[in-house]
C-alpha cells in the first residue's frame, strides 16, 4: 500500500487515520481493526448486516469504497456500548429478546438508534420504514420492534419526556 493509500475518520469518538487501499470498502477496513459487529452477509447493500452510521446516517459499508468516508465520522456498534455498559437500545434489544441468532442485530441496533435520534417515539409504521433496509432472517421481527419501542420509553424516562 502506498504511503498516500490512508483515511482519516473519527470512529467511535477518537480521530484515527487507516490504511485503505483505493479498492477497499469501508466494511474491509473495520474489519481489519477487530470491529467485528461489522458484518458482510449480501455483499450487495442490501441487508443491513453491515451497517454502521457515518455522520449519523446509516451507511452499508459493504458496498461502500473506505476512500468515501474520508473526513467522516463513523459510528459501529462497539462504540455504542460494551458488556455491562450497554447503550439504551443494545439494553432494550437484550430486555425485550430483539434477536435470535444474533447475527443481523449491531445492523438493526445502529438503524434502530438512528431512527431514535431523529424520532424519539417512532411508530410501528416508522420502524418499519428505518429497519427495512435490515433482513433478520430468524424472523425476530416483532421482538425488534417491541426492543425499539422499549428504547423509545427508557430513553423518554431518561430525558423525562414522557413515554409514548
Amino acid at each position: 500500500m502506498a504511503t498516500n493509500d490512508r483515511i482519516t475518520i473519527t470512529l467511535n469518538g477518537s480521530p484515527v487515520e487507516l490504511p485503505a487501499a483505493p479498492h477497499e470498502t469501508l466494511l474491509e477496513v473495520l474489519r481489519r481493526e477487530r470491529l467485528h459487529g461489522c458484518r458482510e452477509s449480501c455483499g450487495q447493500g442490501v441487508c443491513g448486516t453491515c451497517t454502521v452510521l457515518m455522520d449519523k446516517r446509516a451507511v452499508a459499508t459493504c458496498i461502500l469504497l473506505a476512500r468515501l468516508a474520508d473526513g467522516t465520522e463513523i459510528e459501529t456498534v462497539e462504540g455504542l456500548g460494551v458488556p455491562g455498559d450497554l447503550s439504551v437500545v443494545q439494553e432494550a434489544f437484550v430486555q425485550e429478546a430483539g434477536f435470535q441468532c444474533g447475527f443481523c442485530t449491531p445492523g438493526i441496533v445502529l438503524s434502530a438508534t438512528q431512527l431514535l435520534r431523529e424520532k424519539p417515539h417512532p411508530t410501528d409504521d416508522e420502524i418499519a420504514h428505518y429497519l427495512a433496509g435490515n433482513i433478520c432472517r430468524c424472523g425476530a421481527y416483532p421482538e425488534i420492534v417491541s426492543a425499539v419501542h422499549a428504547a423509545a420509553d427508557m430513553l423518554a424516562a431518561e430525558q423525562g419526556t414522557g413515554a409514548r
